[in-house]
């Protein structure tokens, strides 16, 4: 059988590549592997005594969107399969925006070269994807998204394979408890998303959180228009938010903000822009907006130009933070080298996966930059981020995002992960990252299969 990919549904089957012609043969051998238990540790033992490595068998890509009605949120997660049968479990950071079908196929293209080789040799693995696939030096969100789900999985694969939680084998606790806010508030704080437009209903969503425990939320203020609409999605002519910000946006973005404030002096309050805005209006709103004691604002321009990052925070009070889409040591490094961020933001399933994600933290340490990793993702996403976070000296806070606490998209994994009444989390404590994909879920989604 030759190297290939398939997607398979419960109902009808595509062929995607070049297969056995014996169809037959082949769906039957397809199913058993998606399907199949794991096997116990027993193969594992063996392997040792034998002096055997072990080897990658094949990649299952689950795309959530088939079982998921979100209209903005449907994970594309992977599981990386052994000879030992020990799996490991990773998520392709793409689960919102308009690159979703793009997460599946850069896993078939990547998956198809690390088949054979070691899973325990992580970085030998990064190394080959990035040094010989001639894009994966190029790097961009694609490539780097696909590179993330890899190596997420084969951290999973080694703290299953050594017993031990992945926040032990990169160096253990300095975090026993991970304070955590509740993230885009302007979408409501509650099982369906809606778009708040009045301050009393920026205000009414922060008290959601509140009550919940949270003592911080983070809210875009500027993303949904006096009219409702959804600036990423329908942008309006007079809800103008590059140039000059009309003086009725400062209004009633202040207004909103105002609300949130008047909540309580001791609650944390982020402000997102989503790079909405660019150089000129993120100054002249952090400025307008001055007093209201932000924590930090994040994404004020475009996210890979530290060239206005720096302006930005040369001329404004608050905190800059960035870092959802900056990619790899090399994307941070110049907003590290000329001191615009005070805050980062990897995202451990875009930014090159748990290994990279810790590199990039220890380099921000000798920079003194914070930690939040972003998170806006399904329970992997949130597991992986929760290993990183515990381990690293400058953690600042975790991203609770609204997404997380959809009932469809908890369910789709095995454990639940939210903070507690008091709006703090704890790392899994289970061997690998902590999380899997339920077999209920499994069969709902579609399947592509890298063997």
């Amino acid at each position: 059988m030759e190297s290939g990919i398939a997607l398979r549904e419960p109902s009808d089957i595509l062929m995607i590549s070049g297969f056995d012609q014996n169809f037959n043969r082949w769906f039957q051998t397809a199913q058993a592997r998606t399907h199949r238990p794991l096997r116990s540790g027993n193969a594992a033992q063996e392997h040792k005594e034998r002096g055997m490595t072990m080897k990658i068998t094949s990649i299952d890509v689950f795309d959530f969107a088939k079982c998921l009605n979100y209209e903005d949120c449907a994970p594309v997660c992977i599981r990386i399969n052994t000879d030992e049968g020990i799996s490991g479990f990773g998520e392709v950071g793409l689960a919102y925006g308009n690159a979703h079908n793009a997460g599946v196929w850069i896993v078939k293209d990547f998956g198809q070269l690390i088949i054979g080789m070691d899973p325990l040799n992580s970085e030998a693995i990064r190394e080959k994807l990035f040094r010989t696939t001639f894009w994966g030096m190029g790097g961009g969100t694609v490539i780097n998204a696909g590179m993330s789900a890899i190596d997420i999985a084969l951290w999973d694969i080694k703290g299953k394979y050594y017993k031990a939680p992945v926040y032990q084998l990169l160096g253990g606790k300095t975090n026993h408890k991970l304070r955590a806010y509740a993230s885009q508030i302007q979408f409501d704080w509650d099982l369906e998303d809606r778009n708040m437009v009045t301050p009393e209903q920026y205000a009414e969503a922060a008290k959601k959180a509140m009550a919940q425990g949270y003592t911080a939320v983070k809210v875009d203020p500027v993303g949904v228009a006096a009219n409702g609409n959804w600036q990423r999605t329908r942008q309006d002519a007079d809800w103008r938010l590059r140039g000059q910000m009309p003086k009725h946006v400062l209004e009633l973005v202040r207004a909103r903000l105002q609300a949130i404030r008047d909540l309580s002096d001791s609650l944390d309050i982020i402000i997102e822009l989503h790079a909405f805005t660019d150089t000129s209006t993120a100054i002249q709103l952090a400025n307008y907006i001055d007093d209201l004691n932000i924590m930090y604002y994040e994404e004020p321009v475009h996210p890979l130009n530290p060239v206005s990052m720096r302006e930005i925070r040369d001329k404004i009070n608050i905190p800059v933070a960035s870092g959802e889409r900056i990619y790899t040591r090399l994307g941070y490094r110049p907003f590290f080298e000329n001191r615009s961020l005070s805050v980062i933001q990897p995202d451990v399933c875009l930014c090159g996966g748990i290994a990279e994600t810790k590199k990039i933290c220890d380099m921000a340490d000798a920079y003194d930059v914070k930690v939040q990793v972003h998170v806006c993702g399904g329970p992997i996403s949130q597991a992986a981020a929760l290993h990183v976070e515990t381990v690293i000296p400058n953690f600042l806070i975790h991203e609770q995002h609204s997404y997380g606490i959809k009932e469809g998209l908890r369910r789709t994994c095995v454990y639940d992960y939210l903070p507690d009444d008091h709006g703090d989390l704890v790392v899994p404590e289970l061997p690998g990252i902590g999380q899997e994909i339920t077999e209920e879920t499994m069969k709902k989604t579609w399947v592509y299969t890298v063997q």
